[in-house]
């Protein structure tokens, strides 16, 4: 896998934007103390005046790096879209204000708030929406405890999102250790946090799932997932 390391992403993108560029910022879990090289990668939202397409064409060569690096595209927006978004993004806006590192720039964070209401109609979208495509890889897996494990990997680190989302519904400040979140989501929510505790643990490489157990671990989380949603629905 090529190397590329945070000094060279905002490197070439100030190549690659020239003066156009406003900031970059690192995001997510390498942000806030929750990053495992293993498992996570680096989030980078990219600030630009314009993106017309030969702007994007001088910066495809630096995402397309940055993705053979292992992390995913940088989230490239104008400064106006930036500020214009809030309402429609409120859950992922919320994560980024507050968690992340400025690598490059001033970017225009201040004046943005993320209103209550807007964050409980994304939370609650994002959380069925999670649990459908849930039942969906539990159906494309059959009875393959391979596949029961990578799909409770892959969905871990959605599920830390929605759960910062919930916490900050109810005016409060998420734990940034995801074993202490889950936990929490799961006294307000009224299930059992043992399954997500045991992905949590099984990511970090700290206690690891054994294929004989991921059967009763994806029944537990699907259960939690389910009283989640109702949980959602009777939220006011």
């Amino acid at each position: 896998m090529a190397t590329m390391t945070l000094d060279d992403v905002v490197k070439q993108l100030g190549l690659a934007y020239g003066g156009e560029l406003r900031a970059v910022v690192l995001y997510g879990s390498a942000a806030a103390g929750e990053h495992n090289p293993k498992r996570s990668n680096y989030n980078l939202l990219v600030m630009v005046d314009s993106l017309p397409l030969d702007r994007l064409r001088a910066a495809a060569a630096v995402s397309r790096a940055w993705s053979e690096a292992g992390n995913p595209p940088p989230l490239t927006l104008t400064t106006e879209e930036w500020r214009s978004s809030v309402d429609i993004f409120p859950m992922e806006y919320a994560d980024i204000l507050e968690r992340h590192r400025v690598l490059f720039g001033v970017p225009p964070f201040e004046g943005i708030t993320v209103a209550r209401e807007h964050l409980r109609l994304e939370v609650e979208q994002q959380t069925m929406g999670k649990l459908l495509q849930f039942r969906q890889g539990i159906l494309h897996a059959g009875g393959d405890a391979k596949r029961h494990v990578g799909l409770l990997e892959d969905s871990l680190s959605t599920f830390m999102v929605i759960f910062r989302g919930i916490v900050r519904l109810h005016g409060d400040q998420p734990s940034t250790d995801y074993e202490t979140l889950s936990r929490d989501i799961a006294q307000r929510a009224g299930f059992d946090p043992a399954p997500f505790v045991r992905v949590v643990r099984h990511v970090r490489g700290v206690e690891k799932l054994p294929r004989e157990a991921a059967e009763e671990t994806l029944a537990g989380y699907l259960a939690g997932m389910q009283q989640l949603v109702s949980y959602l629905n009777r939220f006011r």
